[in-house]
């Protein structure tokens, strides 16, 4: 969600991030997304969390035939891009700044006869949600967008806006901090949550989250 700038030289151990391009053979394509650490920081490199959830999206575990989808933090859009590869319809979103690069990585990996089901557009958390009417997405994705505590009270705002209770999220994140864990418990609070899949070589988990109905739902 940040476009944070990091020094190479304070992070020698994260040096693959710095690299112009990683590729992946996922949803039986072979897709080659450009990296740009230096200008877009977090935003604009694949961390674990999204391969996971293209992973486990690649074993079937969520319906994605003709579903609409939403991607929230997309930074490199890998994951939108293998929703739309095996079959969602995916509006793939994150701050203004990044759309340029992004909408380059889904140029590029997309097939033309599936352009059509793509669409990248600006989406800053808690901002002109207006555009993005509720009910409009059966599923909602996120990858490592859990890490910044200042960003979360518009995140639990923008799923809440997003979902309705017939609408899934699917986020997947590394717990590193007590803050993280402060998160799942406000998002508890608003959704039924559940961890579905764990990756222990990643230290990755992937939760469900539908939303709780309302008194007036009852």
């Amino acid at each position: 969600m940040a476009l944070v700038p990091y020094d190479e030289n304070v992070l020698p151990a994260l040096s693959k991030l710095h690299q112009t391009s990683a590729e992946f053979n996922l949803a039986n394509h072979r897709i080659r997304l450009s990296q740009d650490w230096k200008r877009l920081g977090v935003a604009a490199v694949v961390w674990d969390a999204a391969v996971v959830l293209c992973m486990f999206l690649e074993m079937g575990n969520v319906d994605l035939k003709g579903k609409r989808a939403i991607e929230l933090g997309a930074g490199t859009g890998l994951v939108g891009i293998v929703a739309a590869l095996l079959g969602a319809n995916v509006t793939i979103t994150d701050r203004e700044p990044a759309l340029e690069f992004l909408t380059a990585n889904v140029r590029e990996n997309i097939p033309p006869s599936q352009q059509e089901a793509v669409r990248v557009s600006e989406l800053t958390w808690g901002e002109n949600l207006d555009l993005y009417p509720p009910g409009s997405f059966d599923l909602i994705l996120g990858a490592d967008i859990v890490y910044l505590e200042e960003t979360f009270p518009a995140l639990l705002q923008t799923l809440e806006h997003l979902s309705t209770e017939n609408t899934v999220v699917m986020l997947s994140c590394r717990i590193r901090y007590e803050r993280d864990e402060r998160f799942l418990m406000e998002l508890r609070q608003r959704f039924s949550v559940q961890e579905v899949h764990y990756d222990s070589q990643r230290d990755i988990h992937i939760y469900k989250a539908v939303k709780k109905k309302t008194n007036t739902e009852l």
